[in-house]
């Protein structure tokens, strides 16, 4: 009985090997669970790229925390991610924080707003402060399994003070060689970045708008020949905008 419950718990965490973005760290500084963060009460992917849920998620976990959190421009930002809100969905969960099979790249948008608690997420302009996919064989969700979920970014020293949501992503691409198969897994951080930086891009994207089902990013089968997930031997190139850059401020 032992040996089929064990089984049982390992097929489990093999099919339901999703995550969720929980947690922030500021310069090394943890903000604590779900602080600051629109945090959804499901691990589940969301799939269609023309749903209002690509831009901040929905079914949010209540209470919704009422944080503001402070980042420094120019900070070092950590992104803790989970199977489950809390981390492992049981002991000895191979599936925390996400199962090794599901390779992908992360990334990272803000939207500027009046106030980040209370913005609504339709119609916002996002531009992109962070993204890595596929580098030297390692991808970005490799490097988040070896940090036991944390992924960081520096925020860039040139973004214009005020409040923005920050909306996180991981797709994981390992069914992506079919239409409709990349996984998006995606949180909206609510914060205020300080400093005398003055950039305000003006090459944005929108969500649900931007993504489309046959971008190379999405639609791409990673493996080789081999099974090998480095790219098909091509490399990797993320969807969306370039990452915004300094020298243009």
């Amino acid at each position: 009985m032992r040996f089929s419950i064990s089984l049982a718990l390992t097929m489990v965490t093999a099919i339901n090997a999703q995550t969720i973005f929980q947690k922030l760290s500021i310069n090394g500084v943890d903000q604590g669970s779900l602080t600051g963060i629109r945090v959804p009460g499901s691990n589940t992917s969301i799939t269609d790229l023309t749903s209002n849920a690509l831009a901040c998620n929905t079914g949010y976990h209540q209470p919704v925390s009422s944080k503001v959190v402070q980042v420094p421009a120019g900070s070092i930002v950590g992104t803790k991610w989970g199977h489950v809100i809390g981390g492992a969905m049981f002991t000895g969960d191979t599936g925390n924080p996400i199962a090794e099979n599901e390779k992908g790249p992360l990334q990272v948008y803000l939207a500027s707003v009046t106030n980040a608690v209370t913005a609504g997420t339709s119609g916002l302009k996002w531009f992109k402060v962070a993204s890595v996919g596929l580098s030297n064989g390692m991808w970005a969700v490799d490097t988040m399994i070896t940090n036991a979920g944390w992924w960081y970014f520096t925020m860039p020293v040139c973004i214009k003070p005020g409040q923005y949501l920050m909306r996180v992503e991981l797709i994981a691409l390992h069914k992506a060689k079919n239409p409709g198969g990349a996984e998006f897994y995606l949180s909206c951080a609510q914060v205020e970045v300080t400093g005398k930086g003055t950039l305000a891009p003006t090459i944005t994207a929108s969500f649900p708008g931007t993504y489309t089902a046959t971008d190379p990013g999405i639609l791409v089968d990673i493996y080789d020949g081999n099974g090998t997930p480095n790219g098909g031997g091509y490399g990797y190139t993320s969807p969306g905008p370039s990452v915004v850059s300094c020298d243009d401020s």
